[in-house]
């Protein structure tokens, strides 16, 4: 199948409402997974598509998946799995964007790290789709709170991930309990064994999709430096302070090198925090939060950890370590230079990497473009600060608190402008908004001492 850039959403057999509420998105031409994957998804085959994060893949099963729903029946009738809380989050938003010319359309999240009782509730209610990870999933099965009796569509979003995390078992468990006539349509960014394996259990011959990831040469410059033992972490902090991104993802291949990263950035002044598997839910929402609302400059993560994550407007990407994978170097660095920016990848490599450096380049077809680290001298005046600050509010969906609802509170009632005010993020029981670093104390004041909703709330500092 060739993928050009002319793949228009209006050349597929989509009802007029459902096109048209594309176009209000901003959907008019399909992403590469979108334009090879939607014919088939439309048709009813069973699908293997292979994708990077961020490729438009939500989309390629969300539109497939909703216009074989049958708006006037109050059953489950489409379940995606995902390997994370964060991920089944964003997955839920982009669906309830994409049925928004759809009636009704009810979407439930099932999640771990959340009362039983609200989500059965809402089961209760009735929902068309419902949107989780494998142990919740299973849970509410086995407690017979979920009915997949009428499922026509199953999607394993970022299943290479959910078999990194040991989730064999748990969806081979879920997918019993699903109609042996559904579809099923799986995404990965990997292609591991236990793909495979899964095919031949439970999918019915498969169209196999594979979308290579690449590297936007003009928006993305890559560069190269030779470091040693001694000098990998101060070259870390070099690159901040010449370069000055606002938003760095720093990767490196191990759990522990992401902590002697962190420490030593935050040592030297730097706004750092650390994305790895030893989190609670709720330290890791926290993180993310300050991360996406521009309060943190540098976050530092495994593989592993950041996937899932898609973070918009990302100014540069560091490895950290070189990943012997060269696929995956293509993967991390194609977070950055995205929506038509211009992006930043910087890798830093000791004599004994420079094989994997060479399956890099090959990968690319491309030779690696290499500087010295004579060039890094500092830039700006004063440390490299994160330009926002994060609040938290007690309270959040369950409260029936909305983005507007806050917003209205720092602007309208507490007498800031819309600018200075950053990303809102709610979630079921607390509230994170960014506000300019110059406003962060005043603004916690007013927040104390105002009301949100009619309501009086206690707000901290992050």
């Amino acid at each position: 199948m060739t993928l050009t850039e002319k793949n228009l959403f209006n050349t597929l057999p989509l009802n007029p409402a459902t096109l048209a509420n594309l176009a209000q998105l901003g959907y008019l031409t399909m992403t590469p997974i979108q334009a090879a994957s939607l014919p088939a998804a439309l048709a009813g085959r069973d699908l293997i598509a292979q994708a990077q994060t961020g490729s438009g893949k939500t989309a390629a099963f969300g539109v497939g998946l909703l216009e074989r729903l049958n708006p006037r029946r109050f059953a489950v009738q489409a379940l995606v799995l995902c390997p994370t809380r964060e991920l089944a989050d964003q997955v839920a938003v982009e669906i309830r964007r994409l049925a928004r010319a759809l009636d009704n359309i009810k979407i439930v999240t099932l999640c771990g790290g959340v009362a039983l009782r609200g989500q059965r509730a809402s089961l209760e209610n009735g929902a068309h789709i419902v949107v989780g990870t494998p142990g919740r999933v299973m849970d509410h099965l086995a407690r017979g709170t979920l009915s997949l009796e009428a499922l026509n569509t199953l999607v394993l979003d970022e299943a290479d991930r959910m078999l990194d995390m040991g989730f064999f078992d748990d969806m081979a468990t879920v997918i019993r309990q699903c109609p042996p006539e559904r579809q099923t349509l799986l995404f990965s960014a990997t292609y591991p064994d236990g793909i495979e394996k899964l095919a031949n259990q439970f999918m019915r011959a498969p169209a196999r999709i594979t979308v290579v990831a690449t590297v936007a040469e003009c928006l993305i410059e890559q560069r190269f430096y030779e470091v040693t033992r001694a000098t990998r972490l101060p070259t870390v902090a070099k690159l901040l302070n010449h370069f000055r991104p606002v938003s760095t993802l720093a990767f490196c291949n191990t759990r522990q090198q992401c902590k002697e990263v962190v420490a030593f950035l935050q040592k030297a002044g730097f706004s750092a925090l650390t994305l790895h598997g030893d989190l609670e839910q709720r330290e890791r929402d926290q993180v993310l939060a300050q991360f996406a609302n521009r309060s943190v400059s540098v976050l530092v993560a495994t593989d592993v950890a950041a996937r899932g994550i898609d973070i918009k407007e990302l100014a540069a990407v560091i490895n950290v370590d070189i990943t012997p994978d060269p696929e995956l170097h293509v993967h991390r660095i194609g977070r950055t230079g995205r929506a038509g920016e211009r992006g930043l990848g910087l890798s830093l490599a000791s004599l004994d990497e420079m094989g994997a450096v060479g399956r890099i380049e090959q990968f690319q077809r491309q030779p690696s473009v290499w500087h010295t680290l004579e060039e890094l001298a500092p830039t700006g005046s004063g440390p490299l600060l994160a330009p926002m600050v994060t609040l938290q509010i007690l309270g959040g969906r369950k409260e029936k608190i909305r983005p507007g609802d806050v917003l209205g509170a720092l602007t309208a009632d507490a007498g800031f402008s819309r600018e200075q005010i950053g990303k809102i993020n709610v979630t079921d029981f607390t509230t994170f908004v960014a506000v300019q670093r110059d406003i962060a104390l005043v603004a916690l004041q007013k927040l104390n001492n105002g009301r949100v909703k009619g309501k009086s709330v206690k707000a901290r500092l992050i």
